[in-house]
Protein backbone atom coordinates (compact mmCIF):
# COMPACT_ATOMS: atom_id res chain seq x y z
CA UNK A 1 0.00 0.00 0.00
CA UNK A 2 1.48 3.66 -0.93
CA UNK A 3 2.56 5.56 1.79
CA UNK A 4 -1.27 7.81 1.98
CA UNK A 5 -2.83 4.45 2.84
CA UNK A 6 -3.02 5.27 6.20
CA UNK A 7 -6.16 6.53 8.24
CA UNK A 8 -7.39 10.07 6.81
CA UNK A 9 -7.32 12.94 8.48
CA UNK A 10 -5.22 12.20 11.84
CA UNK A 11 -5.78 15.91 12.81
CA UNK A 12 -2.67 17.47 11.52
CA UNK A 13 1.02 17.15 9.65
CA UNK A 14 3.41 14.47 10.78
CA UNK A 15 7.22 14.97 10.90
CA UNK A 16 9.46 14.38 7.74
CA UNK A 17 12.31 12.54 7.26
CA UNK A 18 13.96 16.00 8.76
CA UNK A 19 12.20 15.60 12.04
CA UNK A 20 10.71 19.51 11.60
CA UNK A 21 7.80 20.50 11.69
CA UNK A 22 4.66 23.04 9.93
CA UNK A 23 6.09 26.67 9.75
CA UNK A 24 9.38 26.26 10.30
CA UNK A 25 11.92 28.30 7.46
CA UNK A 26 12.68 25.57 5.12
CA UNK A 27 16.06 27.03 4.04
CA UNK A 28 18.11 25.68 7.08
CA UNK A 29 17.43 21.86 7.83
CA UNK A 30 14.49 21.17 5.17
CA UNK A 31 15.70 17.74 3.47
CA UNK A 32 17.27 18.26 -0.15
CA UNK A 33 14.10 18.22 -3.40
CA UNK A 34 14.63 14.58 -4.46
CA UNK A 35 16.40 14.41 -7.16
CA UNK A 36 15.46 13.02 -10.76
CA UNK A 37 17.70 9.97 -9.99
CA UNK A 38 15.31 8.71 -6.63
CA UNK A 39 11.93 8.77 -9.07
CA UNK A 40 12.62 5.68 -11.13
CA UNK A 41 8.87 5.24 -11.47
CA UNK A 42 6.65 7.21 -13.80
CA UNK A 43 3.82 7.59 -12.70
CA UNK A 44 0.91 6.86 -15.51
CA UNK A 45 -2.84 6.30 -16.87
CA UNK A 46 -5.41 8.33 -15.64
CA UNK A 47 -6.17 9.50 -12.04
CA UNK A 48 -8.38 6.73 -10.73
CA UNK A 49 -10.70 7.95 -7.91
CA UNK A 50 -13.84 7.79 -6.62
CA UNK A 51 -15.57 10.34 -7.78
CA UNK A 52 -14.04 9.97 -11.23
CA UNK A 53 -12.21 13.23 -12.11
CA UNK A 54 -14.10 14.48 -15.57
CA UNK A 55 -11.08 15.58 -17.50
CA UNK A 56 -7.68 14.85 -17.35
CA UNK A 57 -5.39 16.07 -20.14
CA UNK A 58 -2.12 13.73 -20.04
CA UNK A 59 1.42 15.50 -20.65
CA UNK A 60 4.54 13.71 -21.15
CA UNK A 61 6.42 13.59 -17.90
CA UNK A 62 6.75 11.43 -15.07
CA UNK A 63 4.31 12.22 -12.73
CA UNK A 64 4.64 12.74 -8.75
CA UNK A 65 5.09 10.04 -6.48
CA UNK A 66 5.60 11.16 -2.36
CA UNK A 67 8.43 10.76 -0.69
CA UNK A 68 9.89 11.80 2.75
CA UNK A 69 11.24 14.89 0.60
CA UNK A 70 7.79 16.64 -0.30
CA UNK A 71 6.39 19.55 1.37
CA UNK A 72 2.99 20.81 1.16
CA UNK A 73 3.26 24.48 0.17
CA UNK A 74 0.91 27.11 0.81
CA UNK A 75 0.65 30.31 3.04
CA UNK A 76 0.70 28.48 6.70
CA UNK A 77 -1.40 31.32 8.20
CA UNK A 78 -3.43 31.67 5.79
CA UNK A 79 -7.47 30.01 4.56
CA UNK A 80 -6.02 26.97 3.30
CA UNK A 81 -3.44 26.27 6.45
CA UNK A 82 -6.10 23.60 7.43
CA UNK A 83 -6.18 21.84 4.33
CA UNK A 84 -2.57 21.87 4.07
CA UNK A 85 -1.95 20.63 7.45
CA UNK A 86 -4.85 17.68 6.78
CA UNK A 87 -3.30 16.92 3.63
CA UNK A 88 0.41 16.83 5.23
CA UNK A 89 -0.89 14.83 8.13
CA UNK A 90 -1.92 11.84 5.57
CA UNK A 91 1.38 12.07 3.32
CA UNK A 92 3.35 12.14 6.90
CA UNK A 93 5.01 14.66 5.39
CA UNK A 94 5.58 18.37 6.03
CA UNK A 95 4.22 21.88 5.34
CA UNK A 96 6.32 25.09 4.49
CA UNK A 97 5.43 28.73 3.15
CA UNK A 98 7.19 28.09 0.22
CA UNK A 99 8.30 29.32 -2.98
CA UNK A 100 7.27 25.71 -3.94
CA UNK A 101 10.23 23.09 -5.30
CA UNK A 102 10.31 19.98 -7.12
CA UNK A 103 8.97 17.60 -5.18
CA UNK A 104 6.08 19.57 -3.64
CA UNK A 105 2.77 19.77 -3.62
CA UNK A 106 1.33 23.41 -3.93
CA UNK A 107 -2.25 24.76 -2.57
CA UNK A 108 -3.21 28.18 -3.90
CA UNK A 109 -6.64 30.29 -4.11
CA UNK A 110 -7.22 31.33 -7.63
CA UNK A 111 -10.10 34.06 -6.99
CA UNK A 112 -12.43 34.05 -10.88
CA UNK A 113 -11.03 30.81 -11.76
CA UNK A 114 -13.77 29.36 -13.96
CA UNK A 115 -15.84 26.37 -12.47
CA UNK A 116 -17.61 27.79 -9.63
CA UNK A 117 -16.76 27.37 -6.36
CA UNK A 118 -16.26 23.40 -5.48
CA UNK A 119 -13.72 23.29 -8.92
CA UNK A 120 -10.41 23.20 -9.04
CA UNK A 121 -7.26 22.60 -11.18
CA UNK A 122 -4.91 19.87 -9.82
CA UNK A 123 -1.22 20.63 -12.40
CA UNK A 124 1.52 18.23 -12.46
CA UNK A 125 4.71 19.09 -13.75
CA UNK A 126 8.15 19.14 -13.51
CA UNK A 127 8.13 16.74 -10.40
CA UNK A 128 5.43 19.20 -8.56
CA UNK A 129 1.71 19.40 -7.92
CA UNK A 130 -0.12 22.70 -8.03
CA UNK A 131 -3.86 22.64 -7.41
CA UNK A 132 -6.01 25.61 -7.62
CA UNK A 133 -9.37 26.91 -7.01
CA UNK A 134 -11.40 30.09 -7.16
CA UNK A 135 -12.60 28.86 -3.33
CA UNK A 136 -11.34 26.50 -0.21
CA UNK A 137 -13.43 23.50 -0.84
CA UNK A 138 -12.28 22.97 -4.72
CA UNK A 139 -8.76 23.00 -3.16
CA UNK A 140 -10.07 20.55 -0.57
CA UNK A 141 -11.51 18.23 -2.98
CA UNK A 142 -8.35 18.54 -4.79
CA UNK A 143 -6.73 17.29 -1.60
CA UNK A 144 -8.73 14.21 -1.68
CA UNK A 145 -7.82 13.75 -5.46
CA UNK A 146 -4.17 13.55 -4.57
CA UNK A 147 -5.00 11.46 -1.53
CA UNK A 148 -6.83 8.79 -3.75
CA UNK A 149 -4.06 8.71 -6.56
CA UNK A 150 -1.84 7.99 -4.32
CA UNK A 151 -3.88 5.20 -2.75
CA UNK A 152 -5.14 3.68 -6.27
CA UNK A 153 -2.03 4.48 -8.15
CA UNK A 154 1.13 5.51 -6.19
CA UNK A 155 0.68 8.89 -7.65
CA UNK A 156 -0.40 11.50 -9.77
CA UNK A 157 0.50 11.11 -13.42
CA UNK A 158 1.78 14.40 -15.12
CA UNK A 159 -0.67 16.71 -16.67
CA UNK A 160 -3.56 18.35 -16.22
CA UNK A 161 -7.14 17.88 -14.69
CA UNK A 162 -9.60 19.93 -14.49
CA UNK A 163 -13.09 19.06 -12.19
CA UNK A 164 -16.04 20.12 -10.59
CA UNK A 165 -19.32 18.76 -9.33
CA UNK A 166 -22.13 18.44 -11.44
CA UNK A 167 -24.72 19.08 -8.24
CA UNK A 168 -24.04 21.33 -5.80
CA UNK A 169 -25.94 19.37 -2.94
CA UNK A 170 -24.40 16.18 -2.85
CA UNK A 171 -24.32 13.99 1.00
CA UNK A 172 -26.02 11.69 3.88
CA UNK A 173 -29.43 12.37 5.93
CA UNK A 174 -29.17 10.23 9.31
CA UNK A 175 -32.17 9.64 11.45
CA UNK A 176 -30.47 10.00 15.03
CA UNK A 177 -33.69 9.82 16.21
CA UNK A 178 -34.90 6.71 16.63
CA UNK A 179 -31.31 5.30 16.83
CA UNK A 180 -28.81 7.01 19.08
CA UNK A 181 -25.44 7.18 16.86
CA UNK A 182 -22.61 8.58 19.48
CA UNK A 183 -20.78 11.41 18.10
CA UNK A 184 -17.54 9.49 17.33
CA UNK A 185 -19.61 7.03 14.99
CA UNK A 186 -21.08 10.27 13.15
CA UNK A 187 -17.61 12.13 12.66
CA UNK A 188 -16.29 8.60 11.04
CA UNK A 189 -19.23 9.34 8.58
CA UNK A 190 -18.31 12.78 8.19
CA UNK A 191 -14.15 11.54 7.03
CA UNK A 192 -15.55 8.87 4.85
CA UNK A 193 -18.26 11.24 3.18
CA UNK A 194 -15.68 14.18 2.54
CA UNK A 195 -13.09 11.38 0.96
CA UNK A 196 -16.18 10.86 -1.76
CA UNK A 197 -16.50 14.87 -1.72
CA UNK A 198 -20.07 14.77 -0.57
CA UNK A 199 -21.02 18.26 1.14
CA UNK A 200 -24.25 17.58 3.63
CA UNK A 201 -25.39 15.89 6.43
CA UNK A 202 -28.77 16.01 7.15
CA UNK A 203 -29.32 15.25 11.21
CA UNK A 204 -32.87 13.80 11.68
CA UNK A 205 -32.72 14.39 15.68
CA UNK A 206 -36.52 14.28 16.42
CA UNK A 207 -39.47 11.63 16.10
CA UNK A 208 -42.08 9.50 17.94
CA UNK A 209 -39.26 7.69 19.40
CA UNK A 210 -36.82 10.27 21.03
CA UNK A 211 -35.58 13.48 20.50
CA UNK A 212 -31.35 13.55 20.71
CA UNK A 213 -29.85 16.75 21.43
CA UNK A 214 -30.12 18.45 24.68
CA UNK A 215 -31.89 21.06 25.02
CA UNK A 216 -32.60 24.03 27.39
CA UNK A 217 -35.86 25.51 26.33
CA UNK A 218 -37.28 21.85 26.66
CA UNK A 219 -35.56 19.66 28.64
CA UNK A 220 -38.42 17.42 29.48
CA UNK A 221 -38.63 15.84 26.09
CA UNK A 222 -34.95 15.35 25.59
CA UNK A 223 -34.04 11.26 25.64
CA UNK A 224 -31.80 9.68 28.03
CA UNK A 225 -29.33 8.71 25.13
CA UNK A 226 -28.84 11.87 23.21
CA UNK A 227 -26.05 14.13 22.08
CA UNK A 228 -24.74 17.16 24.20
CA UNK A 229 -24.56 20.64 22.91
CA UNK A 230 -20.93 20.01 23.38
CA UNK A 231 -20.95 17.14 20.94
CA UNK A 232 -22.79 18.68 17.94
CA UNK A 233 -20.44 21.56 18.14
CA UNK A 234 -17.55 18.75 18.11
CA UNK A 235 -19.51 17.19 15.01
CA UNK A 236 -20.30 20.83 13.35
CA UNK A 237 -16.85 21.65 13.51
CA UNK A 238 -15.48 18.82 11.68
CA UNK A 239 -18.20 19.34 9.25
CA UNK A 240 -17.23 22.78 8.64
CA UNK A 241 -13.22 21.49 8.32
CA UNK A 242 -14.21 18.75 6.03
CA UNK A 243 -16.63 21.29 3.74
CA UNK A 244 -19.89 19.85 4.91
CA UNK A 245 -22.93 21.33 5.76
CA UNK A 246 -24.91 20.06 8.37
CA UNK A 247 -28.78 20.45 7.62
CA UNK A 248 -30.97 19.66 11.21
CA UNK A 249 -34.01 18.57 11.06
CA UNK A 250 -37.19 19.13 13.83
CA UNK A 251 -40.08 17.17 11.63
CA UNK A 252 -43.22 18.88 12.42
CA UNK A 253 -46.70 18.88 13.08
CA UNK A 254 -46.17 15.11 12.63
CA UNK A 255 -43.23 12.77 14.21
CA UNK A 256 -43.12 14.40 17.24
CA UNK A 257 -43.94 11.53 19.72
CA UNK A 258 -40.85 12.54 21.61
CA UNK A 259 -42.65 15.83 22.43
CA UNK A 260 -46.12 14.76 22.86
CA UNK A 261 -44.94 11.91 25.64
CA UNK A 262 -44.58 14.98 27.87
CA UNK A 263 -47.05 17.05 26.52
CA UNK A 264 -50.04 15.02 25.93
CA UNK A 265 -52.22 18.23 26.03
CA UNK A 266 -50.89 19.12 22.68
CA UNK A 267 -51.91 15.58 21.26
CA UNK A 268 -53.93 15.63 17.89
CA UNK A 269 -57.25 13.16 18.55
CA UNK A 270 -59.53 12.26 15.88
CA UNK A 271 -63.60 12.53 15.62
CA UNK A 272 -63.62 9.39 18.18
CA UNK A 273 -61.31 11.20 20.51
CA UNK A 274 -58.90 8.42 19.03
CA UNK A 275 -54.82 9.93 19.67
CA UNK A 276 -53.05 10.52 16.01
CA UNK A 277 -49.66 9.02 16.67
CA UNK A 278 -47.05 11.30 16.61
CA UNK A 279 -49.15 14.48 15.56
CA UNK A 280 -49.53 17.31 17.27
CA UNK A 281 -52.88 19.47 17.30
CA UNK A 282 -52.20 22.42 14.79
CA UNK A 283 -55.28 24.53 16.00
CA UNK A 284 -53.56 24.66 19.39
CA UNK A 285 -51.28 27.61 19.85
CA UNK A 286 -49.15 25.39 22.45
CA UNK A 287 -48.23 23.39 19.54
CA UNK A 288 -46.41 26.32 17.65
CA UNK A 289 -44.94 27.45 20.53
CA UNK A 290 -43.35 24.55 21.46
CA UNK A 291 -42.01 24.16 18.24
CA UNK A 292 -40.82 27.24 17.49
CA UNK A 293 -39.15 27.39 20.61
CA UNK A 294 -36.81 24.61 19.65
CA UNK A 295 -36.38 26.42 16.34
CA UNK A 296 -34.89 29.52 17.49
CA UNK A 297 -33.08 27.54 20.33
CA UNK A 298 -31.45 24.80 17.65
CA UNK A 299 -30.66 27.43 14.91
CA UNK A 300 -27.53 29.23 15.92
CA UNK A 301 -26.27 25.62 16.63
CA UNK A 302 -25.82 24.60 12.87
CA UNK A 303 -24.26 27.76 11.30
CA UNK A 304 -25.07 26.26 7.77
CA UNK A 305 -27.51 27.92 5.09
CA UNK A 306 -30.47 25.02 5.44
CA UNK A 307 -33.25 23.83 8.07
CA UNK A 308 -35.27 21.27 7.25
CA UNK A 309 -38.83 21.21 8.55
CA UNK A 310 -39.95 17.63 7.88
CA UNK A 311 -43.90 18.28 6.96
CA UNK A 312 -44.29 14.55 5.81
CA UNK A 313 -46.90 12.47 6.81
CA UNK A 314 -49.47 14.53 9.07
CA UNK A 315 -51.65 11.82 10.66
CA UNK A 316 -54.83 14.54 9.64
CA UNK A 317 -53.68 14.49 5.99
CA UNK A 318 -53.22 11.11 5.84
CA UNK A 319 -56.71 10.16 6.15
CA UNK A 320 -59.37 9.41 3.32
CA UNK A 321 -61.42 11.77 4.63
CA UNK A 322 -59.76 14.42 6.87
CA UNK A 323 -62.29 17.04 6.94
CA UNK A 324 -65.02 14.26 8.67
CA UNK A 325 -61.92 12.39 10.58
CA UNK A 326 -60.81 15.61 11.93
CA UNK A 327 -64.36 17.93 12.32
CA UNK A 328 -62.66 20.59 14.88
CA UNK A 329 -59.35 21.29 11.92
CA UNK A 330 -62.34 21.60 9.05
CA UNK A 331 -63.74 24.04 11.36
CA UNK A 332 -61.01 25.95 12.15
CA UNK A 333 -60.27 26.27 8.71
CA UNK A 334 -63.27 27.46 7.30
CA UNK A 335 -63.36 30.07 9.77
CA UNK A 336 -59.75 31.30 8.38
CA UNK A 337 -60.67 30.84 4.81
CA UNK A 338 -63.83 30.67 4.41
CA UNK A 339 -66.39 27.94 3.26
CA UNK A 340 -63.93 26.36 1.11
CA UNK A 341 -61.32 26.25 3.50
CA UNK A 342 -59.50 22.49 4.38
CA UNK A 343 -57.59 20.51 6.11
CA UNK A 344 -54.75 20.48 4.42
CA UNK A 345 -54.74 25.06 4.42
CA UNK A 346 -53.61 24.57 7.68
CA UNK A 347 -50.98 22.39 7.40
CA UNK A 348 -49.69 24.47 4.86
CA UNK A 349 -50.14 27.91 6.54
CA UNK A 350 -48.42 25.99 9.24
CA UNK A 351 -45.46 25.22 7.29
CA UNK A 352 -45.09 28.16 6.11
CA UNK A 353 -45.18 30.03 9.44
CA UNK A 354 -41.96 27.47 10.37
CA UNK A 355 -40.64 28.55 7.07
CA UNK A 356 -40.60 32.34 8.43
CA UNK A 357 -39.44 31.56 11.57
CA UNK A 358 -36.26 30.06 10.38
CA UNK A 359 -35.92 32.40 7.35
CA UNK A 360 -36.18 35.02 10.51
CA UNK A 361 -32.69 33.15 11.74
CA UNK A 362 -31.21 33.00 8.27
CA UNK A 363 -32.22 30.04 6.85
CA UNK A 364 -33.54 28.69 4.24
CA UNK A 365 -36.24 25.86 4.85
CA UNK A 366 -36.55 22.30 3.51
CA UNK A 367 -39.84 19.72 3.67
CA UNK A 368 -40.62 16.79 2.06
CA UNK A 369 -42.79 16.29 -0.20
CA UNK A 370 -46.00 15.22 1.09
CA UNK A 371 -46.00 18.17 2.68
CA UNK A 372 -46.68 19.97 -0.35
CA UNK A 373 -50.59 20.16 -1.80
CA UNK A 374 -51.81 20.67 -4.99
CA UNK A 375 -54.61 22.84 -5.39
CA UNK A 376 -56.14 24.49 -1.78
CA UNK A 377 -56.35 28.31 -0.94
CA UNK A 378 -53.15 28.70 1.20
CA UNK A 379 -49.95 27.67 -1.16
CA UNK A 380 -46.48 26.65 -0.10
CA UNK A 381 -44.09 29.12 0.49
CA UNK A 382 -42.08 28.94 -3.31
CA UNK A 383 -38.84 29.34 -1.65
CA UNK A 384 -39.29 26.22 0.48
CA UNK A 385 -36.99 23.64 -1.13
CA UNK A 386 -39.14 20.15 -1.81
CA UNK A 387 -37.12 17.02 -0.80
CA UNK A 388 -38.59 14.47 -2.94
CA UNK A 389 -38.84 10.77 -1.12
CA UNK A 390 -41.74 8.97 -1.94
CA UNK A 391 -44.79 8.57 -4.50
CA UNK A 392 -46.36 5.94 -1.68
CA UNK A 393 -48.62 7.93 0.11
CA UNK A 394 -52.03 8.85 -0.36
CA UNK A 395 -52.80 11.26 -2.44
CA UNK A 396 -48.95 11.83 -3.34
CA UNK A 397 -47.40 13.48 -6.33
CA UNK A 398 -45.54 13.15 -9.30
CA UNK A 399 -42.07 15.12 -9.03
CA UNK A 400 -43.26 16.78 -12.54
CA UNK A 401 -45.56 18.88 -10.88
CA UNK A 402 -43.37 20.72 -8.52
CA UNK A 403 -41.00 20.98 -11.44
CA UNK A 404 -43.31 22.48 -13.68
CA UNK A 405 -44.48 24.87 -10.57
CA UNK A 406 -40.56 26.04 -10.63
CA UNK A 407 -39.70 24.75 -7.57
CA UNK A 408 -36.59 23.25 -6.40
CA UNK A 409 -36.85 19.55 -5.79
CA UNK A 410 -33.79 18.02 -4.07
CA UNK A 411 -33.59 14.03 -4.91
CA UNK A 412 -33.75 11.49 -2.09
CA UNK A 413 -35.93 9.03 -3.91
CA UNK A 414 -37.04 5.88 -2.02
CA UNK A 415 -36.40 3.57 -4.29
CA UNK A 416 -33.21 3.81 -4.30
CA UNK A 417 -31.89 5.86 -1.65
CA UNK A 418 -33.70 4.95 1.55
CA UNK A 419 -32.01 2.56 4.09
CA UNK A 420 -34.67 1.32 6.46
CA UNK A 421 -33.66 -0.71 9.16
CA UNK A 422 -35.46 -4.19 9.52
CA UNK A 423 -36.63 -3.42 6.56
CA UNK A 424 -40.24 -2.75 6.94
CA UNK A 425 -43.22 -1.51 4.69
CA UNK A 426 -41.67 -3.43 1.64
CA UNK A 427 -38.63 -0.93 1.54
CA UNK A 428 -35.36 -3.42 1.01
CA UNK A 429 -31.90 -2.62 1.45
CA UNK A 430 -30.43 -0.40 -1.44
CA UNK A 431 -27.57 -1.65 -3.16
CA UNK A 432 -24.75 1.00 -4.44
CA UNK A 433 -24.86 -1.42 -7.83
CA UNK A 434 -28.38 -0.42 -8.87
CA UNK A 435 -27.98 3.01 -8.07
CA UNK A 436 -24.37 3.22 -10.03
CA UNK A 437 -26.39 1.74 -13.03
CA UNK A 438 -29.73 2.84 -13.06
CA UNK A 439 -30.18 5.92 -10.58
CA UNK A 440 -29.34 9.67 -11.77
CA UNK A 441 -30.74 12.99 -10.46
CA UNK A 442 -33.30 13.12 -12.88
CA UNK A 443 -34.63 9.97 -11.29
CA UNK A 444 -37.10 11.80 -8.57
CA UNK A 445 -39.56 8.79 -8.25
CA UNK A 446 -39.81 4.88 -8.81
CA UNK A 447 -37.09 4.17 -11.94
CA UNK A 448 -38.37 6.75 -14.52
CA UNK A 449 -36.49 9.78 -14.96
CA UNK A 450 -38.53 13.45 -15.08
CA UNK A 451 -39.02 15.06 -18.69
CA UNK A 452 -35.88 15.77 -20.31
CA UNK A 453 -34.49 19.21 -19.69
CA UNK A 454 -36.50 19.85 -16.26
CA UNK A 455 -33.72 18.72 -14.09
CA UNK A 456 -30.67 20.69 -14.20
CA UNK A 457 -28.26 21.55 -11.58
CA UNK A 458 -30.82 24.71 -10.85
CA UNK A 459 -33.94 22.73 -10.64
CA UNK A 460 -32.55 19.54 -8.85
CA UNK A 461 -29.70 20.50 -7.12
CA UNK A 462 -28.50 17.19 -5.91
CA UNK A 463 -29.91 14.39 -3.50
CA UNK A 464 -28.77 12.78 -0.43
CA UNK A 465 -28.89 8.66 0.80
CA UNK A 466 -31.02 8.50 3.51
CA UNK A 467 -30.37 6.06 6.71
CA UNK A 468 -33.76 5.49 8.36
CA UNK A 469 -33.76 3.49 11.78
CA UNK A 470 -37.56 2.25 12.06
CA UNK A 471 -36.70 -1.04 13.76
CA UNK A 472 -33.66 0.30 15.61
CA UNK A 473 -32.38 -3.27 16.94
CA UNK A 474 -31.77 -4.33 13.43
CA UNK A 475 -28.18 -3.75 13.02
CA UNK A 476 -25.50 -2.11 15.12
CA UNK A 477 -23.94 1.13 14.18
CA UNK A 478 -21.05 -0.87 12.38
CA UNK A 479 -23.19 -3.20 10.58
CA UNK A 480 -25.13 0.19 8.90
CA UNK A 481 -21.88 2.35 8.49
CA UNK A 482 -20.53 -1.40 6.67
CA UNK A 483 -24.26 -1.42 4.98
CA UNK A 484 -24.07 2.11 3.18
CA UNK A 485 -20.70 2.65 2.17
CA UNK A 486 -20.91 0.85 -1.03
CA UNK A 487 -24.11 2.59 -1.88
CA UNK A 488 -22.92 6.32 -0.34
CA UNK A 489 -19.93 5.84 -2.82
CA UNK A 490 -22.21 5.35 -6.04
CA UNK A 491 -24.52 8.20 -5.09
CA UNK A 492 -21.42 10.56 -4.71
CA UNK A 493 -20.35 9.41 -8.48
CA UNK A 494 -23.66 10.27 -9.83
CA UNK A 495 -23.60 13.30 -8.34
CA UNK A 496 -20.43 14.12 -9.08
CA UNK A 497 -21.22 13.30 -12.87
CA UNK A 498 -24.62 12.38 -13.65
CA UNK A 499 -23.44 10.21 -16.82
CA UNK A 500 -23.52 6.73 -17.10
CA UNK A 501 -20.16 5.56 -15.37
CA UNK A 502 -17.25 4.29 -17.68
CA UNK A 503 -16.12 1.14 -15.15
CA UNK A 504 -17.93 -1.77 -14.68
CA UNK A 505 -19.51 -2.32 -11.18
CA UNK A 506 -17.12 -4.56 -10.31
CA UNK A 507 -14.04 -2.34 -11.07
CA UNK A 508 -15.33 0.41 -9.16
CA UNK A 509 -15.91 -1.39 -6.03
CA UNK A 510 -12.24 -2.97 -6.14
CA UNK A 511 -11.21 1.06 -6.76
CA UNK A 512 -13.59 2.24 -3.63
CA UNK A 513 -11.38 -0.49 -1.81
CA UNK A 514 -8.27 0.69 -2.78
CA UNK A 515 -8.86 4.69 -1.77
CA UNK A 516 -10.54 4.21 1.36
CA UNK A 517 -7.53 4.14 3.09
CA UNK A 518 -7.56 3.30 6.88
Amino acid sequence: MPVAAGCAHDGGAASGSSGRTAGDDDRSTQAAAPSSATRITPVTGTPRTVPAVRSFTARGGPGWRPSSAVRVVTDTDGPLADEARLLAGELKVTIAPGPARAGDVELALRPGQRGGPESYELTTRDGRVLITAPDEAGVFYGTRTLVQSVRSGGGVPEGVIADAPDRPQRGLHLDIARKHFTAEWIEARLREMADLKLNQLGLHFSDDQGFRIESASHPEIVSPEHLTKAEVRRIVALATSLHITVIPEIDSPGHLGAVLKAHPDLQLRDATGTPSRGAVDISLPGAAGIVDDLLREFTPLFPGPYWHLGSDEYRALMARDPQGSYPHLADLARQRYGSQGRVQDLATAWLNDRAAVVRSLGKKAKAWNDGFFRGGLVAPDQAIEVEYWTGRELGARDPQEYLNEGRTVVNLNDQYLYYVLGEPNEFRYPTGELIYKEWSPAVLRGTAPVAAGTADPRRVPGGRFAVWCDHPDAQTPDQVANGIRLPLAAVAQRLWDPRPPKLPWQDFTALYTAVRGG
